[in-house]
């Protein structure tokens, strides 16, 4: 169920990012993650990209950059709670012997889950684009 990302079908990938950014950022315009939606569109198949895919549908996606870095994580609304992320998330603690990331301090549920997997606040700073408090986790 988990792979290596397929670039054909980044369409499928980008609908979840730009559905899961707007609503799970709701302290974020909706139209700043329109704007940065070509960007991402662009550097993605670049990144190393992992899919849950069950049923030839894409449920959700993790992106890791440098061997270390989780640019993203996320998972379609319709099967959260079903344990996806986790799953992703355990994939790269497989691949990746050290793994960090930024997350928004207002998302308290994305906080709250790498928490649950065993990441701790390394630094809060705030976000030089958008001026919003973000946790580095490690």
């Amino acid at each position: 169920m988990i792979r290596e990302f397929d670039v054909s079908k980044i369409d499928n990938i980008m609908k979840i990012w730009i559905e899961k950014n707007i609503n799970a950022h709701n302290f974020i315009s909706e139209e700043y993650w329109k704007t940065k939606y070509d960007f991402m569109n662009k550097v993605l198949p670049d990144s190393s990209v992992f899919v849950y895919e069950d049923n030839k549908e894409i449920k959700g996606f993790i992106g890791i950059i440098d061997n270390l870095y989780i640019a993203g994580l996320f998972v379609s609304s319709k099967y959260h709670s079903n344990g996806i992320g986790g799953e992703l998330l355990k994939k790269c603690k497989e691949e990746y012997p050290i793994l960090k990331l930024d997350v928004y301090a207002k998302n308290l549920k994305a906080v709250d889950f790498y928490k649950k997997h065993g990441f701790k606040i390394d630094q809060e700073k705030e976000n030089d684009e958008i001026k919003e408090l973000e946790y580095s986790m490690i």
